[in-house]
């Protein structure tokens, strides 16, 4: 494959978490690597913030206003996405489709198509133990379209090898996928930190399990300030700082000494990894995703145990030397998942994907290593 401007690479992405983060860091390095880069929006549109991200960048942004596929599990929007994204293909003609939701594989696209896998209802419920409600008959509907996704993509992606584990035990996926860790741009961090324990997440999403952190807040001898949308501060013993961008968060891990994440589920995790890179100590709930990434570069706590959470953060505000050996660690490990790293094994993979469509070679002989 040729990394010239002549190569096209059409992307989707959404600006509700992570992905947007993933999709702009990537998409950029692809452009500056010598991609021609189309990102696709779905769900709302990316707020004047979030279009900083890609400022400077060669990514062409395209706002669509299509439905996420988690807000419509009864595939109402899907008919009127497919005509709008396979127009897109059509007028752009990409080399490559990447995907990052799962009902847009379903579709007829002419081009080599990778999916990637970030979230699902199903691996999100039963981490959460709430999956009574996956009965109903539309997410019996989203779950038979995430499965035909899996098995129509050319390449299936996940950002951890543990979420790799779920996808295939829920979905039970005709080919095997490849895990491709994220990555961003390495940054240095301050040597002088301030007496503060910082945390990031959605305040109504029950994966990120804020509500145990505000539970372990009272008492501490140091701030705890929690960054990310919510209706109202859930706790006096914590400072809620709303929704910040993305510019603003990263000011605030380079300030904070402690990064906490106990979330019940994260495929990857990509505020941890920033935090580390920042150089921040970090606490983190003992859930596979996490102990795959961090071991030896944080401490982990049980979830569900808002005492043992308290304890873990009063020892580390008190306790200088390992604090310092912590950030260190959690730093000098932040340099093992480079943006560089993951934009040369996505390249791989297209590369792959694109000798195999030109050979007519089944999907089963591609071989990735991250």
């Amino acid at each position: 494959m040729s990394r010239s401007p002549n190569f096209r690479v059409l992307m989707t992405t959404d600006t509700v978490g992570g992905v947007w983060t993933y999709s702009c860091a990537l998409g950029s390095h692809l452009a500056a690597s010598g991609a021609d880069v189309s990102l696709v929006t779905m769900g709302p549109r990316a707020r004047a913030e979030q279009r900083e991200m890609l400022r400077g960048s060669r990514v062409r942004l395209i706002e669509t206003d299509l439905a996420l596929e988690w807000q419509d599990p009864e595939g109402q929007d899907l008919s009127h996405a497919q005509g709008i994204l396979t127009s897109l293909e059509a007028r752009f003609r990409p080399d490559v489709i990447h995907l990052n939701s799962f009902r847009e594989a379903t579709f007829a696209w002419r081009a080599p198509m990778v999916l990637v896998a970030h979230s699902c209802v199903n691996s999100w419920a039963l981490a959460c133990r709430d999956t009574a409600w996956l009965d109903e008959p539309r997410w019996r509907s989203y779950t038979e379209r995430v499965a035909a996704a899996l098995d129509m993509a050319q390449a299936w992606v996940c950002p951890s090898q543990s979420f790799h584990d779920s996808i295939a035990e829920i979905y039970r996926p005709q080919s095997a996928g490849v895990v491709i860790w994220n990555g961003i741009a390495p940054k240095g961090f301050a040597a002088r930190k301030q007496d503060l324990i910082f945390a990031a997440g959605r305040l109504w999403d029950r994966a990120k399990n804020i509500e145990v952190l505000t539970a372990a807040a009272p008492g501490l001898d140091w701030p705890v300030q929690i960054a990310g949308p919510a209706d109202s501060c859930p706790s006096d013993a914590v400072t809620w700082l709303g929704q910040l961008p993305h510019e603003a968060i990263q000011g605030r891990l380079q300030h904070a000494a402690i990064f906490v994440s106990p979330a019940l589920y994260e495929p990857f995790g990509l505020s941890v990894l920033e935090a580390a890179n920042a150089g921040c100590a970090l606490v983190l709930s003992d859930i596979p995703t996490f102990r795959e990434l961090w071991s030896g570069a944080a401490l982990f706590v049980d979830p569900t145990d808002s005492k043992a959470l308290h304890r873990t953060l009063a020892n580390l505000c008190a306790d200088i030397r390992e604090r310092v050996r912590l950030q260190r660690a959690a730093h000098e490990q932040s340099l093992t998942y480079s943006l560089t790293r993951t934009t040369s094994a996505y390249l791989r993979l297209y590369e792959g994907l694109l000798s195999s469509h030109h050979a007519a070679a089944p999907a089963s002989q591609i071989e990735v290593r991250a």
